[in-house]
């Protein structure tokens, strides 16, 4: 198969989630198009994994039709504090966001970020519905993020850099918008040893959360690259996915990373 374009991997990944948001599914990818099972997909949660990443008393308050898409739970690690401002990467429905509004109070802000129109479309209705004013969502690309610069307290994600085919370019524009001794926190899937060629070739795979992950060494090389220091793994999950016909069952993990902004 030949290698993918960065533009036909990003057309792919936005047309797969905007079916997502239409049937307000649970799962990274469309339960009737996964060729194989993935960190992301269906095969490898048994429900909502929501359960599985968040706590009862964080999900208290929300819709049970707010659902997450996501392989961690940055919030929970990020430190928030009442009057930051915070940006999701990747926001979804927006759930994530709806959890930081929480954190950072009516003083604060949370800012969304998706470049999928019908999933911004879908986090809006429910920031109504949940009558939250301290959250808004903007539609756009992570690689050309329409944030002021050092704007943001902290920038969380959730199982979404990985779906980028230029990462480099994400890292550098979180350091732009992020505020002198601001804090990254992402939660997102990272491989042990090199994947199969048609697993990286797959637009499927893509969709699902694999295909673009990276070592874990060579992701937190390129948040050093970027101008971040002190990158730190804060969290490691065990492998989710039961292995495949892919075969990429036991090199993938979920892993939670820190790092500053230096002052």
């Amino acid at each position: 198969m030949v290698k993918q374009d960065a533009e036909e991997i990003k057309k792919f990944v936005r047309e797969r989630y905007a079916g997502i948001a239409r049937q307000q599914a649970s799962s990274c990818c469309a339960p009737q198009s996964c060729a194989a099972p993935s960190c992301c997909s269906p095969s490898a949660w048994e429900g909502d994994h929501s359960q599985k990443l968040y706590s009862e008393e964080e999900l208290a308050d929300l819709s049970a039709n707010i659902t997450s898409l996501g392989c961690g739970n940055p919030v929970a690690l990020a430190e928030l504090r009442p009057g930051d401002v915070v940006l999701d990467l990747g926001s979804g429905v927006g759930l994530d966001c709806f959890l930081s509004a929480q954190r950072v109070g009516p003083q604060g802000k949370v800012i969304g970020l998706d470049m999928t129109p019908e999933m911004i479309q879908q986090a809006r209705a429910n920031a109504k519905e949940l009558s939250l004013e301290n959250v808004e969502f903007r539609l756009g690309e992570m690689e050309h993020m329409p944030i002021e610069s050092e704007s943001v307290d902290t920038v969380i994600s959730n199982c979404v850099i990985n779906l980028s085919p230029d990462k480099d370019a994400v890292f550098r524009e979180v350091f732009r918008v992020l505020k002198p001794g601001g804090m990254l926190c992402v939660s997102d899937i990272t491989t042990h040893g090199e994947l199969p060629a048609q697993v990286r070739q797959s637009l499927e795979q893509w969709a699902g959360c694999v295909a673009g992950a990276l070592e874990e060494t060579v992701y937190l090389d390129k948040i050093r690259a970027a101008g971040f220091v002190e990158p730190e793994v804060v969290r490691v999950d065990p492998p989710t996915c039961g292995g495949g016909t892919a075969g990429e069952g036991d090199q993938i993990a979920s892993i939670t990373v820190q790092a500053l902004k230096p002052k």
